[in-house]
């Protein structure tokens, strides 16, 4: 949980900032923080991808993920889901409640939120949580210094959120082998990387579809491991 208490200090320090420098962020300023922060959270990506001994395993969980992810419609789910909570905005506590909202969603979605848990829960490490610290403190800052201190409430759906990921990992734990733990994080890793190819360069690589390759590669693991002793 260590990890979790880090990013919800770094989302109320970061507001509080934000509230304080409420002219904004000079823009210049923020795209070279956030070219910084990329370049971080592509090394960590890179770093938890070549945690994998065999790459097909990954690649058939990203495949198979993948179809997952369409089919679901995950990220056209997330995004009617923002849509609507945008929509009922409104009245006079609209920045309130469109800063808590917006600020809640980009925090708790993704695959650093979910990645970052598990990877705490799992085994220990805080790599992702730190490293998404860093880019919600970046965010919440902006944020309220748009909309208000209704961004700084959005640290408790990030405590409930990561916190129950955290705790749930870290109950599965010893069911799961270090083969599984391992390629679950290299795959998790390749979504990472990701992400940081997101911030760096502008791109669109749908990871929000792509999600459930994490959880797809526990069971191609084990299968894997049933039927291919020695594989991965």
């Amino acid at each position: 949980m260590f990890g979790t208490f880090v990013n919800v200090a770094a989302v109320i320090i970061g507001s509080m900032l934000g509230l304080v420098f409420k002219k904004g962020i000079p823009p210049k300023a923020k795209d070279t923080i956030m070219q910084g922060i990329g370049l971080v959270v592509v090394l960590i990506g890179l770093k938890m991808g070549f945690g994998a001994s065999n790459e097909l395993v990954v690649i058939i969980s990203l495949v198979i993920g993948a179809i997952l992810g369409e089919l679901i419609g995950i990220d056209r789910r997330l995004n009617r889901l923002a849509e609507n909570l945008h929509k009922r905005a409104g009245g006079d506590e609209g920045a309130f409640i469109e800063g808590f909202v917006s600020a809640s969603l980009i925090f708790c979605v993704g695959a650093m939120a979910i990645m970052g848990a598990l990877e705490a829960g799992l085994t220990g490490s805080y790599q992702i949580l730190y490293a998404k610290s860093a880019l919600d403190f970046i965010t919440s800052m902006i944020f309220a210094s748009t909309f208000g201190i209704g961004v700084m409430f959005s640290a408790l759906p990030v405590l409930v959120y990561q916190g129950a990921i955290t705790l749930l990992a870290s109950s599965v734990r010893g069911v799961l082998t270090d083969s599984v733990v391992s390629y679950m994080t290299a795959t998790g890793g390749l979504l990472i990387l990701g992400i940081g190819i997101n911030i760096l360069f502008k791109k669109d690589i749908n990871i929000a579809n792509l999600l459930p390759a994490i959880f797809v590669a526990v069971f191609v693991t084990m299968v894997a491991m049933a039927l291919f002793p020695g594989f991965v």
